[in-house]
C-alpha cells in the first residue's frame, strides 16, 4: 500500500496545482477580452503567474512573496487566494492552509477550484469523509470544466482511506472523461492491480508506456509487477531492463533489486 499512495500522490501535484479552471461567479460570467482588463488586473496576474510557476518548481516561499504582491493590488482575486492555501499547506502550516481554504469559500462557497483543492488537502489529513463531501461538491457544480480532475482526486482519496472497489469506479469514470491522461490511466491501473484485475490492469498501463514521452520509473514499475503475476517472464525481464537503464537511482529501481513487488 505504501508504494500505492507514493504513486498516486505524485500523480496529482499537476491537477492539484491548477487554478482558475472553475465557474467564476454569475456576475462574472460576461465574456471577457483583453479591453476590460484594468492595469491593476494586468499586474495581478502577472504576480499570479509568477506565483504559479515558483510553486510548481517548489520554490514556496518566493512563490508566497508574488502572491502577496497580486493579493495588495486585486485582495479578492480568486484564483490567488485559492493559490496561498496551497502554498501553506506545501509549507507544513496546515492550520494556516486551512484557514485560507474557508475563507475563500466564504467568497466563493460554489467554486469548484477551492472545493477541488481544499478537498484534497483534506484527503492529504486523512480526512476522509469531508473531503469527499467537498469533492462531490465541486463535481455537483454544473458548469464545472474540469471534472476529470476532481474525480481523479476523489479515487485517490478514496483508495488511500482503503476503498478500493469505490476508488475503481471513480477512476473509470475519470477516464471515460480524460482517456487521455496519463496519470489517471497509470492510477486506475493501480488500483486495479490491487483489487486482482491483473488483464484490465495491463491494458491501462500499457497505454501509458507505449508513449515513451508519458512513460516514467513508476508506470514501467507498476506493468512489470502486472507482467509477474501474470507469468510472462519475457515482458517482466525486459521492463526490468528499462527500469535499470533509465531509472538506475529510483526507488522502484532499488525495490526491484531488493525483490520488494509489493512495498
Amino acid at each position: 500500500m505504501k508504494r500505492l499512495l507514493t504513486v498516486l500522490t505524485a500523480a496529482l501535484l499537476a491537477a492539484c496545482a491548477g487554478t482558475g479552471t472553475g465557474t467564476a461567479p454569475a456576475a462574472d460570467r460576461e465574456i471577457k477580452t483583453d479591453s476590460d482588463q484594468t492595469d491593476n488586473d494586468r499586474r495581478a496576474s502577472i504576480r499570479l503567474e509568477l506565483a504559479q510557476g515558483y510553486f510548481s518548481r517548489g520554490q514556496f516561499n518566493t512563490a508566497l512573496d508574488e502572491l502577496k504582491l497580486a493579493l495588495q493590488v486585486k485582495p479578492d482575486m480568486r484564483e490567488a487566494v485559492n493559490l496561498r492555501g496551497l502554498i501553506y499547506a506545501a509549507m507544513g502550516d496546515h492550520p494556516l492552509a486551512e484557514e485560507t481554504f474557508r475563507r475563500a469559500l466564504a467568497v466563493y462557497p460554489s467554486d469548484p477550484d477551492t472545493l477541488h483543492n481544499y478537498g484534497w488537502f483534506l484527503c492529504q489529513q486523512q480526512r476522509w469523509e469531508t473531503a469527499d463531501a467537498l469533492f462531490d461538491q465541486a463535481l455537483a457544480q454544473s458548469t464545472y470544466r474540469a471534472p476529470a480532475r476532481t474525480l481523479l482526486a476523489k479515487g485517490v482519496c478514496e483508495a488511500r482511506a482503503g476503498r478500493m472497489l469505490v476508488a475503481e469506479k471513480t477512476l473509470s469514470r475519470a477516464f471515460e472523461l480524460d482517456p487521455g491522461s496519463p496519470a489517471v490511466a497509470v492510477n486506475l491501473s493501480e488500483v486495479l492491480y490491487r483489487n486482482r484485475e491483473l488483464e484490465r490492469a495491463r491494458f491501462y498501463v500499457r497505454r501509458v508506456n507505449g508513449q515513451p514521452e508519458q512513460a516514467n520509473a513508476q508506470s514501467l514499475w507498476l506493468q512489470l509487477r502486472i507482467e509477474r503475476k501474470l507469468g510472462n517472464t519475457a515482458q517482466t525481464e525486459d521492463l526490468a531492463q528499462q527500469l535499470r537503464r533509465k531509472y538506475p537511482q529510483s526507488p522502484e529501481t532499488q525495490a526491484l533489486d531488493a525483490g520488494r513487488y509489493e512495498d
